[in-house]
């Protein structure tokens, strides 16, 4: 094992899937060659889960992150959280407590597994998902940019988990102008492109055809591209989505800008929905 810290997973909806997941991922560890990890969440819960679904997987309760990678070969790894909290606070304090792991240094990276947003709504939480609780947690709330990604294809969605009706609301200049930039920033960081190539969707079907179909992309959208622009990006736009994502035009740039959610995240799902 290198000396690197293991990853923080979240234990997630304590009743989805997360949990067989984690559980999997450790049994397949040595043919998956996966690093180290832990499991943050209730071990009642997590046990409960494990026998319901008859995996038999060794856990062990570890105090601190630091134990982990010694426990890692022969149990899953267990950082338990109170018993006596609801399961929706659970959930979102394994979240909390896996960022605050990341920035001191004990983990090396966050793993999040799926989370029931209705359930935790009702409990009183008040971000709309992840991305956004994530960007609080580390003081960049407002801020927050989400890419998704796979071997074929990288989505940023503008706008994330808002209802449809509401998307031109909330398309403005100055987000795209943050989401673009951003996105470029990450890819130069973190994918080691040097000069990354960005393509911006339209809105409206046909990008608006000239204005005859909506004009967010003459208003909003276009005037973004063209400061981008200006500022030395590599950025071009608006295109109908409905040719953005076929092998041909995938080659042409490294990430799609895209106005909502369902517009990146189809192509991508459709691209590689196991992965």
């Amino acid at each position: 094992m290198s000396a690197r810290a293991p990853l923080a997973v979240t234990m997630g909806d304590p009743a989805g899937i997360g949990i067989e997941i984690t559980a999997k991922a450790w049994r397949d560890r040595d043919a998956a060659s996966l690093p180290p990890f832990f499991l943050i969440g209730s071990l009642s819960a997590i046990r409960s889960r494990l026998d319901r679904i008859k995996l038999d997987i060794p856990l062990r309760e570890i105090a601190d992150a630091a134990e982990a990678k010694a426990v890692f070969p022969s149990a899953l790894p267990v950082l338990a959280l109170g018993p006596n909290a609801t399961e929706t606070a659970q959930t979102v304090e394994a979240i909390r407590l896996g960022t605050e792991l990341c920035l001191s240094g004990a983990a090396a990276a966050l793993v999040t597994n799926p989370i029931h947003k209705k359930r935790l709504y009702d409990d009183g939480f008040t971000h709309p998902g992840h991305t956004e609780y994530l960007a609080a947690l580390t003081g960049r709330e407002g801020r927050s940019v989400m890419m998704l990604a796979c071997p074929a294809l990288k989505v940023v969605p503008a706008t994330v988990h808002v209802p449809i009706r509401e998307v031109p609301s909330h398309l403005t200049i100055a987000l795209l102008h943050h989401v673009a930039s951003t996105t470029h920033t990450d890819l130069i960081a973190h994918f080691g492109i040097a000069r990354p190539r960005l393509v911006v969707a339209g809105l409206n079907p046909h990008a608006g055809e000239a204005g005859s179909i909506g004009d967010e992309e003459i208003t909003i959208i276009t005037p973004a591209i063209e400061q981008l622009q200006a500022a030395g990006l590599d950025v071009r736009g608006p295109f109908p989505a409905d040719s953005l994502f076929h092998d041909a035009a995938r080659k042409t740039y490294d990430a799609a800008i895209c106005m909502y959610h369902d517009q990146a995240l189809i192509p991508l799902k459709t691209l590689d929905f196991e992965g």
